[in-house]
């Protein structure tokens, strides 16, 4: 007897499809997962289906279960919650995030799978992955009590920084988004919201998050003098323009890249992949995060989904995608 599953791939750029994938029986150290949700992270996604990931970065821009190779056939993601069918009696029956692509099972080592805490709905625990790179980002800038603080770039990245910056004593936070639409998100979230041009200055930190060249111009504008921009965005294949001539160098301004990839140098003999994910479930106790889920679709729907997410056609911070009984079937051939 066979198991099968049904997966998402990007088959060429711009196309998608479910394939049938044939699983493996769990070995000892294994689980087998059975997906209730999982979630679109809208950039990355976008991209990696628009084919735009640069050669250059095919390696640092792998999933860690992607299968197959960009620019494609490649079948990518990692926002993946569901039940744990088979694996050590620990696990067995809990609800468990995983950095898995869109899948209806799949099978990894239970040291691959965290633990959704109780008071963490399935359907909310989607967004672990990008409130985890939040968490990064900030153990990255390191903000101060009383700092003053702009998040530019209102997407699901950005939305989570701000959220978790509303949580810190005395500081002033601003959302700063072009659409005016982020700012009943920001009021969600319990900041404030600007666009661009009537942004707060005097910041002390920006974090930016807007993957545009006048997000980040907008951003060293925002600073104070020795302010200092932590660059969340992620470019593909594209190239941005900078303005460090006029008052960058004498106003001493610093723009540092954070990347998920890596944990902070500073926090590195302390903290690891694990504990950073765990903190990012503990976090998402908050039904402020629901503000980031912005539209559902079932499974079997993603060929046609993705598309008009990656065109914006779809608007969209989170999307979720729910697994039914009929996603799950086939679950074993003989």
């Amino acid at each position: 007897m066979s198991r099968v599953a049904r997966s998402f791939w990007v088959a060429a750029p711009g196309r998608g499809e479910i394939r049938e994938v044939a699983l493996p029986a769990p070995g000892d150290d294994e689980v087998l997962v059975r997906a209730l949700f999982s979630g679109v992270s809208r950039g990355t996604e976008s991209l990696v289906f628009r084919g735009g990931v640069p050669e250059s970065q095919y390696a640092a821009m792998r999933a860690p279960f992607q299968d197959g190779e960009f620019p494609g056939p490649v079948a990518y993601g990692y926002l993946s919650v569901g039940v744990v069918e088979e694996g050590p009696a620990a696990l067995l029956g809990r609800t468990v995030f995983c950095l898995y692509p869109h899948q209806t099972r799949y099978v990894v080592p239970a040291s691959a799978v965290v633990p959704v805490p109780d008071g963490v709905p399935a359907s909310r625990a989607v967004l672990a992955g990008t409130v985890e790179t939040a968490v990064n980002a900030l153990w990255d800038a390191a903000p101060l009590v009383g700092d003053r603080i702009a998040v530019v770039g209102g997407g699901m990245v950005g939305c989570s920084v701000a959220a978790l910056l509303a949580r810190f004593p005395g500081v002033r936070v601003q959302l700063v988004d072009a659409d005016p639409a982020r700012a009943g998100t920001a009021a969600a979230l319990g900041v404030a919201f600007a666009p661009p041009e009537d942004a707060l200055g005097d910041c002390d930190l920006v974090v930016h998050a807007s993957a545009t060249e006048a997000g980040l111009a907008r951003s060293l504008e925002l600073l104070a003098p020795e302010g200092t921009v932590i660059e969340l965005s992620w470019y593909g294949d594209r190239r941005v323009s900078l303005p460090l001539g006029e008052a960058f160098h004498s106003r001493r301004l610093t723009v540092r890249s954070s990347q998920v990839g890596a944990v902070p140098p500073a926090r590195r003999s302390r903290r690891t992949f694990a504990d950073r994910l765990t903190l990012a479930l503990d976090l998402l106790a908050d039904p402020a995060f629901d503000a980031l889920i912005t539209g559902e679709s079932a499974f079997a729907d993603l060929p046609r989904v993705l598309p008009a997410l990656a065109t914006g056609e779809l608007p969209a911070l989170c999307h979720r995608i729910r697994y039914g009984a009929a996603d799950a079937a086939p679950a074993a051939r003989d």
